[in-house]
């Protein structure tokens, strides 16, 4: 029951943080890191990503008319718009699938750790606060205001922003927005892209993670399927709120906020571990 109860917690912090641009990967070590699982270290490494699916689905549902191409709603021009807009997020996709694809399992082992996330805490942070203060003073044009308006080469390279999240901390969404800010995005177009990127990436990780576990001959026990379910629901429920309240958020606000607070906690978390080693 334990076991559960921290699930419900774990599915909340991945709700909440997978959206707004503050790590979830970050979170989570640092929930671990206080909040231990007593379950097998193999699960627990497909558990981290796989919960992300739930988050997925809130996505999916919350935009189900804006990514469907088929709607009879939909005149012929928006359908095609729409495949347009797949066609970005795919080509946004492919550095990190061709990266993650071939260093998954490296880059955890080197950085999935509390010293890396304090860092990048901290360093996209401060990011945030420079790049809304070039925003505010005129220095970034926006250039892209709707889907349509973006390239292929916007996209493509929004993606290789998106790179930067394989290292625990960053935030996919967070590298995600930065970067297509960089490149002209308004805020609302950079957060939904974002959003949209994570559909592919996320469910090809998870299905990554679930293979391998397979593949290890790992089979799961009832506890480890409660908890993945469970998790999984409560990071659905979660991300719906997450996501509508960040929509509403950055059209009176900007990303400032979220700078102070990973900077904030990068700081808190500096020093638990000076004083943690005492």
């Amino acid at each position: 029951m334990l076991e559960i109860i921290k699930s419900i917690f774990y599915g909340i912090v991945e709700g909440i943080t997978e959206w707004l641009p503050v790590s979830s990967t970050g979170h989570l070590i640092l929930f671990e890191e206080f909040f231990k699982f007593n379950l097998s270290n193999e699960f627990m490494e497909m558990f981290r990503v796989v919960i992300q699916l739930g988050a997925i689905l809130a996505v999916v549902i919350l935009y189900f008319n804006k990514l469907n191409p088929f709607s009879p709603k939909k005149t012929l021009v928006q359908k095609k718009s729409t495949w347009l807009l797949w066609v970005k997020v795919l080509i946004a996709c492919l550095p990190a699938a061709v990266i993650g694809l071939l260093f998954d399992d490296k880059l955890d082992a080197i950085f999935y750790n509390f010293p890396t996330v304090i860092i990048t805490l901290i360093i996209y942070g401060v990011l945030f606060i420079i790049i809304e203060n070039m925003n505010k003073q005129g220095k970034l044009q926006t250039t892209v205001s709707s889907f349509p308006k973006m390239s292929y080469k916007t996209a493509l390279l929004i993606g290789g922003f998106q790179l930067l999240a394989l290292i625990p901390g960053t935030s996919r969404s967070g590298a995600t927005i930065i970067g297509a800010m960089i490149l002209g995005c308004s805020r609302e177009i950079a957060a939904e892209f974002s959003f949209f990127l994570a559909i592919p990436v996320m469910c090809g990780a998870s299905l990554l993670k679930i293979v391998k576990f397979i593949a290890d001959g790992v089979a799961f026990t009832g506890l480890e399927l409660a908890v993945l379910l469970v998790g999984m629901l409560v990071a659905f429920i979660v991300s719906v709120i997450a996501i509508k309240f960040l929509m509403s958020f950055i059209k009176k606000n900007d990303f400032k906020c979220f700078g102070y607070y990973r900077i904030a906690l990068g700081a808190v978390l500096i020093l638990y571990l000076i004083f943690s080693n005492i």
